[in-house]
């Protein structure tokens, strides 16, 4: 029997592991997209939830006559961008106003050394890219999707600023991976049968970016180190 799109098949026991994508659809299917998505982007405790890979299997998952290794899974197209497209929006909204109302004393106290970087890069996107393509990058960056919400609440970004950016990125992230996961299981047949490796490939583009920004940065600081006795130098 097949799980629908917005439930899962609850008369039977699952363990779900939150860090696996297939897990997740197979026990809430497009429900837990918007749940994960909420989490991911408008909760600090939601920076390990799978985003990128959630979004690419669901599209995988939606091919008619997919699903056959993952238990008969097989989501609905329409309700999986939906579900994703509210998730990511509303999740996003309500970590801006998490920051606005403390963000910064949120972040504080977490002892997660990944939330700090993520933070850290979150303000050089802002810095370097303005607040419309801060926002809108940061959707593709894991971690950094996380914290640059309640950032830019705690930083006073302008509110409707915040939402109309916050929003196209939110839809150009969750519609682009949804439809590449789709268009790759439409072209490809069985391709359900290569899933573990497909997603293990999502999540190391996905943090391309953010190791190309870790670079460029530990670059910079390396340039300042080397130049400071020069410029400290007292006549």
């Amino acid at each position: 029997m097949g799980v629908s799109a917005f439930g899962s098949t609850l008369a039977q026991p699952l363990a779900v592991n939150v860090l696996d994508a297939s897990s997740l659809l197979a026990a809430f299917g497009a429900l837990g997209i918007a749940v994960v998505l909420f989490a991911e982007t408008g909760l600090l405790v939601g920076f390990f939830l799978p985003g990128d890979s959630l979004l690419f299997t669901a599209g995988l998952l939606c091919v008619p006559g997919s699903g056959g290794s993952h238990g008969g899974v097989h989501l609905s197209l329409p309700q999986v961008l939906i579900a994703a497209a509210v998730g990511a929006v509303v999740g996003a909204q309500v970590g801006y106003w998490i920051g606005r109302r403390g963000g910064r004393a949120l972040l504080a106290r977490s002892g997660a050394k990944r939330l700090h970087e993520g933070a850290a890069r979150a303000e050089e996107l802002l810095a370097k890219y303005g607040y419309g393509r801060a926002i809108v990058l940061a959707r593709f960056v894991p971690v950094v999707r996380t914290v640059l919400n309640p950032l830019a609440g705690a930083l006073d970004v302008p509110a409707r600023t915040f939402l109309l950016w916050q929003v196209a990125g939110g839809l150009i992230w969750t519609t682009g991976l949804i439809l590449g996961g789709y268009a790759l299981g439409s072209s490809i047949p069985n391709v359900d049968k290569y899933l573990l490796p497909l997603v293990a490939l999502i999540v190391v583009i996905s943090l391309i970016p953010l190791a190309l920004e870790l670079r460029k940065s530990r670059a910079a600081a390396r340039r300042a180190t080397t130049t400071r006795p020069t410029g400290d130098k007292v006549s």
